[in-house]
């Protein structure tokens, strides 16, 4: 068997396919079924794109429900199940704090504009049933930001192993499934960047199958008067969070992977109490540098 990387840009970040295959000819069309399905994803659901399901509900905010798909009304339910366990910390109504924060200069919002913005959050506000949802104030808006691309990774890696591949990942700027072991049968490498030294990693993470998802303050962020602000935000108060530098997790899908990251970041010093009950794998540095380790039972 031979290895096939195929690198391609999505949802504004740079992807990988890696698979190994006896012909690499025919393993050619599956990559290619499985880049199709993360680009179908990100402009189903992006924000970015007037036409996407997402820009169509947030520009009804404030007016009639809309009728949703059933994959859609799927994710819908599958954001209030992430608000439920984070205690309301996972939010997809809390994309407009962009408006309040803007990570490409250092400058903080008036406590008016966070106010402002602040008021325009909350999921158990919204509306939704079995095949509907409808946002009740003008300028709320729906972002699948927090779970786009780790849903992506997972469903291209279905469609690799529906076409018979059975070694290779498939990674989404960082985010990762694992489809199955290298050949050999050893685990794929994954090396975890050191949150304040580009370019080196604080560690490698073996992985055979399932997903890998890192999140943290250093992919966005600013510095003013000795202090990083990161694009991480509690929903409730609008302020970035503070205490971990990089949480990474192992866990049967990427999505639960990345929901359990970010979850942790948000939970700031019960970040790891959550990843315990959560029952997963994972690799924390917190404020002060030290690392913490912890693999289920």
């Amino acid at each position: 068997m031979q290895l096939l990387k195929q690198p391609f840009s999505a949802m504004a970040c740079t992807c990988e396919i890696v698979i190994a295959a006896g012909d690499l000819p025919a393993a050619r069309a599956p990559i290619a079924a499985a880049v199709a399905e993360v680009r179908r994803i990100e402009a189903k659901f992006s924000r970015y794109r007037p036409d996407s399901v997402i820009s169509r509900i947030n520009a009804a905010a404030g007016g009639a429900a809309l009728v949703c798909d059933e994959e859609t009304a799927s994710l819908l339910a599958y954001a209030d199940t992430l608000f439920q366990a984070s205690g309301g910390l996972f939010d997809i109504t809390a994309g407009v704090l962009r408006q309040a924060w803007d990570f490409k200069r250092p400058q903080l919002p008036s406590d008016e504009t966070l106010a402002r913005v602040c008021a325009l959050i909350g999921w158990g506000r919204v509306e939704r049933n079995a095949n509907s949802v409808r946002l009740p104030q003008v300028g709320m808006e729906l972002d699948f930001g927090g779970f786009g691309k780790e849903y992506a990774a997972d469903r291209a890696a279905a469609v690799l192993a529906a076409a018979g591949i059975r070694h290779g990942y498939v990674s989404l700027g960082g985010d990762l499934r694992a489809i199955g072991p290298k050949p050999d049968g050893g685990p794929w490498m994954i090396g975890i960047q050191d949150p304040r030294r580009a370019g080196d990693i604080i560690a490698s993470i073996p992985i055979e199958r399932g997903g890998l998802a890192t999140s943290g303050d250093y992919a966005r962020f600013f510095e003013l008067d000795g202090r990083r602000y990161c694009h991480l935000l509690n929903p409730h108060s609008g302020q970035p969070v503070t205490y971990w530098r990089t949480v990474s997790v192992v866990a049967p899908l990427a999505v639960m992977a990345g929901n359990c990251s970010t979850i942790a970041m948000l939970k700031e010093q019960d970040g790891l109490d959550f990843l315990e009950a959560a029952g997963v794998s994972y690799l924390a540095m917190d404020y002060s540098g030290e690392i913490h380790l912890g693999k289920p039972d």
